[in-house]
């Protein structure tokens, strides 16, 4: 199997915000929309990322009334603390603050309008 693209889609109740939230903060672009769904793409590569309005008729049935809940999507970077401290200039919260685990990992976390959780990681150097 080849995979050429990798993205995860996460329901919310309001597409547009958690999109825009991504757009302005974190550097994503808007690939496609259509009503309830947004689509994005980031330069750096890595994963798509799709937002669906919950109830949309598209889901099935047994999925249409969930949202994302206890997903973290993380964002691997070079700078953590730059990135924490730009964040807090930008005005978002910081939701869990930086902290370096004991196996060296940098990392914080914010949360996007939707109750989406965003971690900032930064891997430690072996």
């Amino acid at each position: 199997m080849k995979i050429s693209t990798t993205a995860v889609s996460l329901t919310v109740e309001d597409e547009t915000t958690s999109a825009a939230f991504l757009r302005r903060h974190f550097g994503y672009t808007e690939q496609m929309s259509a009503e309830g769904f947004v689509s994005l793409g980031h330069d750096g590569g890595g994963v798509n990322v799709v937002y669906l309005r919950r109830g949309l008729e598209v889901l099935p049935e047994e999925q249409r009334h969930r949202v994302a809940d206890g997903v973290l999507l993380a964002f691997v970077v070079e700078d953590v603390a730059a990135e924490e401290r730009r964040l807090r200039d930008e005005g978002v919260g910081i939701t869990l603050p930086l902290r370096e685990e004991p196996w060296g990992e940098k990392l914080f976390q914010v949360t996007d309008p939707n109750g989406v959780v965003i971690e900032l990681v930064e891997w430690a150097k072996r």
